[in-house]
């Protein structure tokens, strides 16, 4: 799968609490829900979209 592949199905997923966009930060490998002020991981190139696996925002 190419790079941009990768980057539309990131894209296209949403915060399973608020089922608002998320914002994909590249350098912590985490998928960011602005309004729920979480932060998703992504492990093994894999996003866990869970929300008790979800890093809570400042």
């Amino acid at each position: 799968m190419s790079i941009n592949a990768d980057r539309r199905m990131l894209e296209a997923l949403i915060c399973p609490q608020t089922h608002a966009t998320l914002r994909y930060d590249a350098d912590a490998q985490e998928l960011v829900s602005d309004n729920a002020n979480l932060a998703y991981p992504i492990r093994n190139g894999i996003p866990v979209m869970l929300v008790d696996e979800a890093r809570k925002l400042d």
